[in-house]
């Protein structure tokens, strides 16, 4: 299976990192071994002294399918999650700044939180679900998916060009405004509407 990240999907979110806003969706992956196995801690790294939560809402593909247009798009993925990119956000500009590619600040092991899916019957519209990341009690990140510059559908209709979409791949759509570090002992609670999707500890 593959873990397919996009980057800048929220216009607020590209503000706050002062990135430039793209003309296309940005693609990078993770790699299955940066999967936090279910009940298991978030352990911030040796090698970063700043990592940032990005909470996400997750799609989960259940048909194989290649160039597929964006009307045929919903018939591809019946199932709604929600997770966190980690990302080591000193390692990453460190690479950037050199033009260098960026997996490491990414994919490290661990830094894919997958939660619980739900069945996509539960939504009236996938382009309006609210969610919402907690730590420690507090908000820190909120966003509805209307907000995406790409939608999920035109997100699976740019993506199949470039990667066959296999069962049980995983995207990653885009993360909302609020990213910030996480510290030793923040407990992280994602949220879509009220229901919880995951819970972790951060050691």
């Amino acid at each position: 299976m593959k873990i397919i990240c996009i980057g800048r999907n929220y216009a607020a979110h590209i503000e706050e990192l002062a990135n430039e806003r793209p003309k296309d969706p940005v693609i990078f992956l993770k790699p299955d071994t940066a999967i936090l196995l279910k009940k298991n801690p978030f352990i911030i790294p040796e090698f970063s002294q700043d990592v940032h939560h990005e909470v996400e809402i997750l799609v989960k593909i259940d048909r194989i399918g290649k160039h597929i247009d964006k009307k045929f798009a919903h018939k591809y993925y019946n199932q709604i999650g929600l997770g966190i990119d980690f990302t080591a956000r000193d390692l990453q500009s460190q690479l950037k700044a050199k033009g260098l590619p960026w997996e490491k600040a990414k994919g490290f092991d661990g830094a894919a939180v997958i939660g619980e899916f739900v069945d996509k019957s539960e939504f009236q519209d996938v382009n309006d679900i609210d969610f919402r990341l907690e730590s420690n009690g507090e908000v820190v990140q909120e966003g509805n998916t209307a907000l995406m510059l790409w939608k999920i559908d035109e997100l699976i209709e740019y993506i199949s060009k470039y990667f066959t979409l296999k069962i049980g791949d995983i995207i990653f759509t885009g993360t909302p405004a609020g990213v910030g570090k996480v510290s030793t002992n923040d407990q992280l609670k994602g949220f879509i509407g009220q229901r919880e999707m995951f819970s972790i500890k951060v050691k």
